[in-house]
């Protein structure tokens, strides 16, 4: 009778979790093993989305989700014909969980609950007998003809060796290229780590002042890149934050690494126009109103931002329409149109830490997520050079990688 095979994931997050429960799955006969460093399975997916987890992006076409990749585009089209977004719905809708689709296209299960997606997952490990052990951290990888082993610090700080016929690293984004030591004693190539999808940090305390103000629409742009992006903008106690805030860090992610986190940004609050539009609107106000200026505005803007990009423009508030000088009004339309602030520094978005950066993406097949360099070594998510901007993006590219990867190992198990 033939030997059961082994296959051992390195972390449990979305990515290492996803290629376990379908690998085990697809072969009832493939032992699977979840080494996971922390305390803590699938920490990700529960603080997703402000709790709610944001599972996917809404897409019919895959060439429509390839554009919110900075890097690895051409690696996600391959991967995502193989496992698109709508298949992540439609696993999740054959074991119970409905996804819904909100106005920007993100996708949450019908319940708002992350416990919804970890429930599901941890039935299926469940189902099929995944094995998972807490506080292991593999420190290194060996293959010797067809065995790997593996080097494991345990909860206790002692070593122990675990043996696989097959690996996926599963470990995940690090900060530091230190982090990619182990990996990079296999053989592997690594791109230097930068932080991407965070938040600007801005020094004006007048700013600060507007903490917990959004606008729903605006433009983002960093002149010095020719880089812009749209959609709702937060004002914090720090700076400015957001989605189109969290879009932009994540193209500009290595660019601004490079810069030390000091630029120019400028906002444009009323998209739909521009400074010599604006001024032409403004004086039509001032021609036919006779109210107070900071009493009301027509942009759809909130009444503490319209009154500080007022006093910014060397504006009373108090003052009527028609005693506001020209001059002002230039300021007004240049405030609205083309905000100007100087960035100094970031700060990571909540807990969702996410990198750029990783194994490079040539030294791994798309068709199989399998190394280039060792056969049965196996990669998946984030620990690879491929990125998403906020939206559900990072999490399909979990999904498709742990799906491939799985379907390729269990194929080699027959």
């Amino acid at each position: 009778m033939s030997r059961r095979k082994k296959l051992i994931v390195i972390g449990g997050g979305a990515s290492g979790f996803f290629c376990a429960v379908n690998a085990a799955r697809l072969d009832r006969n493939l032992d699977v093993v979840i080494l996971e460093k922390s305390t803590k399975l699938l920490a990700k997916v529960r603080i997703s989305g402000g709790g709610r987890c944001n599972v996917t992006h809404a897409s019919t076409m895959v060439d429509d989700m390839l554009d919110a990749y900075p890097r690895g585009r051409n690696f996600i089209r391959k991967s995502l014909h193989q496992f698109s977004s709508q298949d992540t719905v439609n696993w999740f809708a054959e074991r119970g969980v409905s996804l819904k689709t909100e106005q920007d296209g993100r996708m949450f299960p019908v319940t708002d609950q992350s416990q919804t997606i970890i429930n599901c997952l941890m039935a299926e490990a469940e189902q099929y007998q995944v094995k998972m052990v807490m506080q292991a951290e593999v420190v290194s990888i060996h293959k010797d003809q067809e065995v790997f082993t593996l080097s494991v610090l345990t909860a206790n700080q002692t070593s122990a060796l675990e043996t696989a016929d097959f690996v996926c690293i599963a470990a995940g984004g690090h900060p530091k290229l230190s982090g990619f030591d182990w990996i990079e004693k296999t053989g592997h190539s690594i791109e230097t780590p930068v932080p991407s999808l965070f938040t600007f940090n801005i020094p004006d305390k007048q700013l600060h002042a507007l903490m917990g103000v959004s606008s729903k629409h605006a433009v983002v742009k960093i002149p010095s890149l020719k880089l812009q992006e749209t959609g709702p903008v937060l004002i914090t106690h720090w700076g400015l934050s957001g989605p189109a805030v969290l879009k932009l860090s994540s193209r500009a992610a290595r660019e601004l690494n490079v810069a030390a986190y000091a630029f120019e940004v400028r906002l444009n609050w009323v998209p739909d126009s521009h400074e010599s539009m604006m001024l032409d609107t403004l004086k039509k106000n001032k021609a036919i109103a006779r109210n107070t200026i900071g009493s009301k505005n027509s942009f759809d803007l909130s009444a503490r931002l319209w009154t500080y990009l007022l006093i910014k423009s060397g504006i009373d508030p108090e003052n009527i329409w028609p005693n506001i000088p020209q001059q002002a009004l230039v300021n007004l339309s240049r405030s609205l149109c083309n905000d100007q602030y100087l960035v100094s520094g970031k700060t990571t978005f909540k807990e969702e830490f996410v990198t750029a950066g990783g194994i490079k993406l040539e030294e791994i097949n798309p068709l199989t997520m399998e190394s280039r360099k060792i056969a049965g070594m196996h990669v998946v998510g984030e620990v690879m050079n491929v990125d998403g901007i906020t939206g559900g993006y990072n999490f399909q590219h979990a999904w498709s990688s742990g799906w491939i990867a799985a379907k390729a190992i269990a194929s080699k198990t027959t």
